[in-house]
């Protein structure tokens, strides 16, 4: 059973009394001093079909699962706000589909992956608590930022809540977000998301295009080799499947 990887269901109350079931029962308490510390199951390397490796570290898993446990919460039983999470029948990243009105944001994950809600639901959180006025509550360091230099902060909070997800609990592979993790721990989150979304930061696509373009190939090439396929933003330009 993984961590916040519970069975589907669009109903807010369902996912996330199964997360704190979940951080209960799997992860466990030992005492420490006199406060608690929640201890992480046996790291493991997550493996893709290419055969590349991806090993975390056991400290960093310590680390994300402490504010992973809060965030998770908060989206639980704060009544301020609402996540809505609709399921869909065609893999997805969490910025594809992510709308918010008000108090309340709305976000599209594979149905066929439950497994993924709990990223989907901390990336649509983060954005939401920025649009009220509350990152400062979650990323203090980062809160001021905006557009791209923001987004890049929010999609490596997802990211790492999803590496804990597949190297320590268990949850099964899930391309979009494996593609994700492996090039964020390779380095290459800014690529990653600049040509993924070039419509959305065209400036700053245009900007690397410009002066970094050999660290873009050198992206390029990396993804094939781990992945065997053209990285997201560029498969349909390459007559590939994908988004």
């Amino acid at each position: 059973m993984g961590l916040a990887f519970p069975s589907a269901g669009s109903a807010r109350s369902r996912r996330f009394l199964l997360l704190t079931a979940v951080l209960a029962a799997t992860l466990g308490w030992a005492g420490c001093g006199s406060g608690n510390t929640i201890v992480v199951p046996p790291i493991r390397p997550i493996i893709v079909s290419s055969g590349e490796r991806l090993r975390a570290d056991p400290e960093r898993m310590d680390s994300i699962v402490v504010w992973l446990e809060a965030e998770s919460i908060n989206i639980q039983e704060d009544p301020t706000f609402l996540i809505r999470a609709v399921p869909t029948t065609s893999e997805t990243l969490p910025w594809s589909s992510l709308t918010i009105e008000g108090d309340t944001a709305s976000i599209q994950y594979d149905r066929a992956h439950p497994d993924i809600t709990t990223v989907f639901d901390i990336y649509a959180h983060l954005h939401l608590m920025k649009s009220l006025g509350r990152l400062d509550e979650w990323l203090p360091k980062h809160a001021d930022k905006e557009g791209f230099e923001l987004e890049r902060e929010i999609v490596a909070r997802a990211a790492d809540a999803w590496l804990i997800g597949r190297a320590a609990f268990g949850a099964p592979a899930y391309g979009p977000l494996d593609e994700l993790i492996y090039a964020r721990e390779a380095g290459y989150l800014d690529p990653f998301i600049l040509v993924a979304r070039t419509e959305k930061f065209a400036e700053e696509r245009a900007a690397w295009d410009a002066d970094r373009a050999d660290e873009l190939e050198a992206y390029r090439t990396w993804f094939r080799k781990v992945f065997d396929r053209e990285p997201p933003g560029l498969r349909e330009v390459a007559g590939g499947r994908g988004r």
